[in-house]
């Protein structure tokens, strides 16, 4: 199957692969997935994570393959069914499932982010709940899965501990991440970076909002000098937020960076493209630091 469907930039959609497991119907963001693959045997490692089947190395590239039936606690996986070949974070990571459905594309205006009910904040592997054709797709998140399986290819938060003592700075930044952990750990991080005047919102929209808001009051030079970005955020994605901002004369010399999961070569074009003023995938919360001394002029700090 064919999962590179090109989107226009900005338009605040998404291509969602529809998959089965146990019969239910869930859904991955096309633009993580690499390939589709035929399920193939794989080597067990000892000692692994329960959801972790094995590895197995196609085109001579060794890739860990997780039993997402596992992982959702539905048994475990037979030996059939497909691999779902992904690239996020800089991993390449196979997820076991039994059918692929197809692809559709949506809006993000369409998603519905799951409430306590369904995710929690410590537990919860749903980032999003879409209803196609009369039939609810839950949306997995398959960062803090691998997250949760291996710890350490989360946000890399011991890298702020490494910038040492810095001068603290009270320069507006605004920050649009669907995510309230990461919404969190990427605050904490920031402020121990010295940079203490932060507003966070839990999507896109809700930044829009607030940059519109400051715009009519009169009051953006005090609120907003750079923003942070994910792509992947529930009514409006970063791509979007990004084009508002850049194509808008008032707006567009406000600094955006974008920090997603998804800046692989085919994001990083399409960030480019709509002005990004700098690109990092999430674990390098160090690198994020260091892309918002640059754009906002700090060189020494």
């Amino acid at each position: 199957m064919d999962s590179k469907i090109l989107l226009e930039n900005g338009t605040n959609e998404l291509e969602i692969l529809e998959f089965t497991l146990a019969g239910n119907s869930y859904g991955i963001n096309v633009a993580k997935i690499r390939e589709i693959i035929p399920y193939q045997p794989v080597t067990p490692v000892p000692n692994s994570h329960p959801s972790v089947e094995g590895i197995f190395m196609p085109r001579e590239t060794m890739i860990t393959a997780i039993d997402l039936k596992n992982c959702l606690q539905r048994g475990d996986a037979e030996n059939k069914g497909l691999f779902i070949i992904t690239n996020f974070n800089k991993l390449d990571i196979a997820f076991h499932v039994e059918t692929v459905v197809g692809i559709h594309r949506v809006s993000w205006t369409e998603i519905i982010k799951p409430d306590a009910t369904i995710s929690t904040v410590e537990d919860g592997i749903a980032t999003g709940i879409v209803k196609i054709n009369g039939k609810l797709i839950i949306i997995l998140d398959f960062e803090k899965i691998v997250s949760d399986i291996s710890p350490e290819t989360g946000l890399q938060v011991a890298s702020i501990e490494e910038l040492g003592v810095r001068e603290r700075c009270d320069i507006p930044i605004l920050i649009a991440e669907d995510s309230v952990l990461l919404n969190k750990l990427i605050v904490d991080s920031l402020n121990k970076a010295g940079y203490t005047k932060l507003t966070h919102t839990e999507n896109g929209q809700q930044a829009w909002d607030f940059i519109c808001q400051c715009q009519e009051q009169g009051t953006l030079d005090k609120n907003v000098h750079l923003v942070i970005t994910d792509i992947e955020m529930p009514l409006m994605d970063g791509h979007r937020l990004t084009k508002l901002i850049k194509s808008n004369s008032q707006l567009k010399d406000i600094p955006v960076i974008i920090f997603s999961s998804l800046v692989n070569d085919e994001m990083r074009r399409k960030g480019e493209q709509l002005g990004a003023n700098a690109q990092l995938s999430k674990p390098e919360i160090g690198e994020l630091v260091g892309a918002i001394d640059r754009c906002l002029g700090r060189t020494e700090v």
